[in-house]
């Protein structure tokens, strides 16, 4: 059985790299896995390139370009212009041999010029079965990865607040009626969440409501995000021995606000009020500077963009807790990477969060929005009588739940089920 899975990143951005997680683990359980990607970002056995030479590398460039200027005359304003995919421009990529050879397509995170709404139609119209994992509300909406609330999408989109002119009949409701429309030919799809959060919510559309779906996890290899020593992570990043604990907060863009460093940056300044004997050092990684890092009233070191898996893990073993501010989001890769680290995680009850995190246990839950909880669940974790054991329990929930060879046999369940209906 030969399966092909559809990325438009390799190693970039959460979506990538949890569907090149699911392409190893595939492989190391005996799966024929293919993973097509827009480009690579390093050679890897079973990863192919859409963009290989330099004329393929300058259109796969343009594609991107054209893809989010066919957004700018809609946006509301620049701070969107990454938020919403209209999904027009994009490769052929059923013709390719990686498509055609395979058994079983399994969709990930196609957007930005790598796979349009009419690349969409033709693959559904190949017979092939195909599974679709949902990295965030895309698939179900009239364009948003997210929706910020709105609840449009259960019915039909229109009057989008992320348009200049929201009205009935505008961008999003297009991209709806269009997709309907692809959807309706759609007889052998089934649809993964890595939450069951987004389930409910794709459960609750009106383009995905009929559809089978299957809850899985994203996973890792646990046996390189694992536990070291403190002092040991401390001394790989270049960390000075200032005997503070140390809070961490990563993120692909930083500067994102659906990321919710504002609610963090203002929990330590509660934090800073209430428990003034507690003096943490801040650890940021990622893209982009915090907005509020010098108005924080503890120290703050931007470690920035963190590619190596060694300094990744790292950072997590250097700090005492992740915090995940996050205003809504799917299955965070940032907290399964802490959680099979063993570095507990303070974060908001919020989209699949909670279904990582063990109130209490191996870390601590907060109401969306409420910087003082989030500053009592840092107060928490920070004054915990046995954090050995808090760290063992996040440890021991990844090994029993997100496992390489768990994931994996779950995925090959459901291709043979589905090649066999």
């Amino acid at each position: 059985m030969k399966v092909t899975l559809l990325s438009t990143y390799h190693l970039n951005g959460g979506a990538g790299v949890a569907a090149t997680r699911l392409h190893r683990a595939l492989r190391k359980a005996g799966g024929q896995s293919t993973l097509l990607v827009e480009r690579e970002s390093t050679p890897e056995p079973g990863v192919v390139g859409l963009a290989e030479s330099a004329l393929q590398k300058q259109w796969a460039t343009a594609r991107f370009a054209l893809d989010r200027l066919s957004f700018v005359p809609y946006e509301k304003n620049k701070s969107v212009r990454f938020h919403f995919s209209p999904a027009t421009i994009g490769a052929n990529l059923s013709g390719h041999p990686a498509v055609k050879e395979a058994d079983v397509l399994h969709l990930h995170w196609t957007n930005f010029g790598f796979l349009s709404l009419t690349g969409l139609r033709k693959l559904v119209r190949s017979g092939k079965p195909v599974v679709w994992t949902l990295h965030d509300m895309w698939a179900f909406t009239g364009g948003c990865h997210y929706a910020r609330g709105c609840t449009h999408f259960r019915h039909a989109c229109g009057q989008c607040p992320y348009l200049r002119q929201p009205i009935p009949h505008d961008l999003s409701n297009r991209v709806f009626e269009q997709k309907l429309d692809i959807l309706r030919e759609a007889n052998r799809l089934h649809i993964v969440t890595p939450s069951r959060w987004l389930a409910q919510e794709a459960l609750s559309s009106k383009l995905l409501g009929r559809f089978p779906i299957t809850t899985i996890p994203n996973t890792l290899d646990q046996g390189v995000f694992r536990p070291i020593e403190k002092a040991e992570a401390g001394r790989q990043l270049g960390l000075p021995d200032t005997g503070r604990p140390r809070l961490l907060f990563g993120s692909f863009n930083t500067t994102d606000p659906r990321k919710g460093f504002r609610y963090f940056a203002d929990a330590l300044h509660r934090l800073h009020t209430h428990w003034p004997t507690l003096q943490p050092e801040i650890l940021v990684f990622g893209k982009g500077a915090t907005h509020d890092a010098n108005a924080l009233p503890y120290p703050i070191r931007q470690l920035g963009v963190l590619t190596n898996e060694a300094d990744i893990v790292a950072a997590y073993n250097a700090a005492d807790a992740l915090v995940v501010p996050s205003l809504e989001d799917n299955l965070p890769n940032t907290v399964v990477e802490s959680m099979a680290c063993g570095t507990p995680v303070v974060g908001f009850r919020t989209g699949g969060i909670p279904e990582l995190i063990e109130h209490t246990q191996t870390g601590y839950l907060s109401t969306v929005g409420s910087a003082a909880e989030l500053a009592d669940g840092l107060a928490f974790v920070l004054n915990h009588p046995n954090p050995t054991t808090m760290r063992q329990q996040a440890r021991q929930f990844a090994q029993r739940q997100l496992a390489e060879d768990v994931v994996a046999q779950a995925h090959l369940r459901l291709y043979q089920t589905l090649l066999h209906s």
